[in-house]
């Protein structure tokens, strides 16, 4: 016997993000101006891209951002030399 109840609730959730659209929370801060989020309802994963519009966050794009983050958190506890 298959359990249909938990894609009976992902094909709703999906269609209240067609509907209303998502519901995304920022899950990590990689910079001032780049984060990436997930939606909460169907939990789909998104980030900035170079233009501030939302892409899909695929593992390529997350490894740029962990690479990014690390830079940016080096350039960032810098100490001034003046």
């Amino acid at each position: 016997m298959k359990n249909t109840s938990s894609k009976a609730s992902l094909s709703f959730l999906g269609v209240l993000c067609t509907t209303f659209g998502h519901d995304y929370i920022v899950t990590r801060k990689v910079t001032n101006h780049i984060n990436e989020y997930k939606c909460t309802n169907c939990g789909r994963e998104v980030t900035d891209n170079q233009s501030g519009k939302l892409e899909a966050l695929t593992q390529k794009i997350k490894e740029v951002n962990t690479n990014v983050a690390e830079f940016f958190q080096k350039r960032t506890n810098r100490i001034p030399l003046h």
